[in-house]
């Protein structure tokens, strides 16, 4: 991502860590962020709890949260649709029952939509394609694809703007991420990532997020200050 000295850029906020620490690096290198979080459906609010706190810690110039019930279409567990799986090899090869149909394809259009309108050219997402549980719009390929979507389908792209879709974490490790955002000073205190949380909001440790993060933060080194300790629950 290159220096852009106080442009605007709208970053797609979950309250997970990678969000937080894509949103983290956009904001090192000089842009003013925008943060949207979208409720689509999910089926707990503790994620939209820990990006309002995440955008506080960034001090964003904005955080605008959105109602679009993806819930209502089904097919995913995320959503009330089936179960969502655990104690599960997290990187199984196969695209699991939290994949939630097109989701990344909404929030990406809400987020350019944003864009459009604040005369904001870049919009920051934080997904990754190596340590991740098999999504397909997490991949390199689809972002390429949305990013040439996004000059051809709005009036800003075609009158000669260039929209720049950053994902800076897309081939890092789960560890690459948690070493990065400590080097900037992140709390990841702040974040939320287990799928099903347990009574008071605790992460459960056995779902496939509990899994990738909690191994991201054993390479890494790290102890991680949301996850329960082996052998709990």
């Amino acid at each position: 991502m290159h220096e852009r000295s106080g442009s605007p850029a709208v970053v797609l906020l979950s309250g997970g860590l990678d969000s937080y620490t894509a949103a983290a690096i956009a904001q090192a290198d000089g842009f003013a962020l925008y943060a949207l979080t979208v409720r689509y459906g999910q089926l707990h609010s503790c994620e939209i709890e820990a990006s309002r706190r995440v955008a506080r810690a960034l001090r964003v110039v904005q955080h605008l949260e959105l109602n679009v019930d993806l819930a209502a279409f089904g097919g995913s567990a995320l959503t009330g649709d089936g179960l969502v799986e655990k104690n599960q090899q997290p990187d199984r090869g196969e695209i699991p029952a939290t994949y939630v149909p097109a989701r990344n394809t909404v929030l990406l259009s809400l987020a350019l939509s944003w864009a459009e309108a604040l005369a904001a050219y870049d919009i920051v997402i934080g997904v990754n394609a190596l340590d991740y549980s098999g999504y397909p719009d997490c991949r390199q390929e689809y972002l390429n694809a949305f990013q040439r979507l996004a000059d051809l389908g709005t009036r800003a792209g075609v009158e000669g703007g260039c929209f720049r879709l950053h994902a800076p974490l897309v081939r890092w490790t789960k560890a690459e991420i948690i070493t990065r955002g400590q080097e900037l000073g992140l709390d990841y205190g702040l974040t939320h990532s287990c799928y099903v949380p347990l009574p008071g909001g605790r992460a459960c440790g056995r779902c496939d997020s509990c899994q990738l993060r909690a191994r991201g933060f054993a390479q890494a080194g790290l102890v991680d200050p949301v996850m329960p300790s082996p052998g709990k629950s």
